[in-house]
């Protein structure tokens, strides 16, 4: 007698009795209601100054993330751990690792570049009312140093304890590779680490489940706290970094995909639109994670590399917050503090977005990544207080970038090396949240060697 081990999240929902109960909204639509009632409670709450329910939105949507970061540490350790050992299952497992990260490195440096060139175009920092008076320096930075020295942890309860995911990647790809040293003897570990995984990526689903009450009180919190005229002075900065992005991810990776993964750009948007869409909400691509790697095997992407590529890529591949953002950023604090920027610094925002992409796993947001962009340039960190105050509203669509990002360099990689399956590819539909987790035989498919 064999147990069924199959998860809730991987069984299709049952279709409720005619009468029974009302019809399911599904996810996305309980999104975008999540979005007008913030919006609307937040309008709400600011207009009326009712402090009360600014502060009931502000721990509503603070519980979210908070929960969100409670999976992250052991999230990230268990997943780059797991995906690593993984990759004796693939054929040509160093090439496929070495293709992933050229396009990491290709996607980023089209992203900078579209970052700079509407910065120049578009020159944010210019008629906002803001001087240097308004900035603040943070109270922690990046830099070059900090950076290098900071990869390898002095403990291994720190990095877990303060959530220093860069130094949980070094532990895990060190532990990772050990095990594969070790051989048989690591089947025990790597079998406990793989069901982990699985205990954690279910508990991180339920938290998934609440993005449209995070949703409510994370935008409604931004606009009660910031209010429309605080967003009116950073208009142009605000309007370049949605513009860059919207152009990455609808310009350039459709590009990409029509002719260098030579498939449909509309079914990548389709498989993976659900994970998209909660990293615009939840602003944490480690939290978006179980919901990309999903969305990226429904793609057709063999589930062995899919394990591989996108945690890496959820700890490393920012497009939108290590790329468009620093770049705008940094001509945003430049014309703000009248500093001058030649060729020479803007080649050198392109090597900080495409080398130090990974030093935005250490916080939320993009704080850190830009911190080191403006210390590399040798512009003032005050600027850095200029731009905290919109960062909320901005970090949605940079979060989005990243996430469609993650889930498309697997695809052009296995495309390019004939393993991406042009059915499952062709046959991905955008549907319910729910409906993504793939059946057991799904999960068993081995990857094909390439043709």
């Amino acid at each position: 007698m064999s147990a069924n081990t199959t998860s809730p999240a991987d069984r299709e929902p049952e279709a409720p009795a005619a009468g029974s109960r009302l019809p399911r909204i599904p996810f996305w639509a309980q999104i975008v209601l999540g979005l007008v009632l913030g919006v609307l409670l937040g309008w709400l709450a600011r207009s009326q100054d009712i402090s009360w329910l600014k502060d009931t939105l502000e721990q509503i949507g603070g519980i979210f993330v908070r929960l969100l970061k409670l999976a992250v540490a052991p999230l990230v350790f268990f997943a780059i751990l797991v995906s690593i050992t993984n990759l004796r299952k693939v054929n040509n497992a160093a090439r496929l690792a070495s293709r992933t990260l050229l396009w990491f490195l290709i996607t980023s440096l089209i992203a900078v570049a579209i970052g700079i060139t509407i910065g120049l175009v578009t020159n944010p920092g210019e008629g906002t009312g803001l001087t240097p008076k308004d900035g603040k320096a943070p109270e922690k930075s990046g830099s070059w140093i900090d950076f290098l020295t900071g990869i390898i942890p002095t403990d291994i309860i720190t990095p877990f304890a303060e959530l220093k995911v860069l130094q949980i990647v070094f532990l895990a790809a060190f532990a990772g590779i050990a095990a594969l040293a070790l051989g048989e003897k690591a089947k025990p570990i790597l079998t406990l680490s793989e069901s982990v995984l699985e205990l954690l990526q279910k508990a991180l689903w339920w938290v998934i489940r609440l993005a449209p009450l995070g949703t409510v009180g994370l935008i409604g919190y931004a606009i009660a706290d910031y209010g429309w005229d605080l967003i009116s002075k950073y208009a142009t900065f605000t309007a370049d970094v949605y513009i860059g992005c919207i152009l990455v991810l609808f310009g350039v990776y459709p590009l990409l995909l029509a002719t260098v993964a030579k498939v449909n750009p509309v079914q990548f948007f389709k498989g993976a639109w659900p994970a998209i869409q909660l990293a615009f909400v939840s602003r944490s691509s480690v939290g978006t994670m179980p919901v990309t790697q999903r969305v990226t095997e429904r793609l057709g992407v063999p589930k062995e590399y899919a394990s591989f590529a996108v945690p890496f890529g959820a700890t490393t591949k920012m497009d939108g917050c290590a790329a468009i953002y620093p770049a705008l950023a940094a001509i945003f604090v430049a014309q703000i503090f009248d500093v001058q920027l030649g060729v020479q610094d803007y080649l050198l925002i392109a090597f900080v977005s495409v080398v130090g992409s990974a030093a935005t796993a250490g916080l939320t947001g993009a704080t850190v990544m830009t911190t080191l962009t403006l210390s590399t340039l040798g512009l003032p960190l005050e600027g850095v207080g200029l731009l905290l105050a919109i960062d909320p509203i901005l970090d949605m669509i940079r979060t989005a970038t990243n996430v469609a990002g993650q889930a498309l360099v697997p695809v052009i990689v296995a495309a390019r090396e004939n393993i991406l399956d042009l059915d499952r590819y062709n046959s991905a539909s955008a549907s319910p949240i729910d409906e993504i987790a793939p059946s057991d035989a799904e999960r068993k498919v081995s990857v094909p060697a390439p043709a």
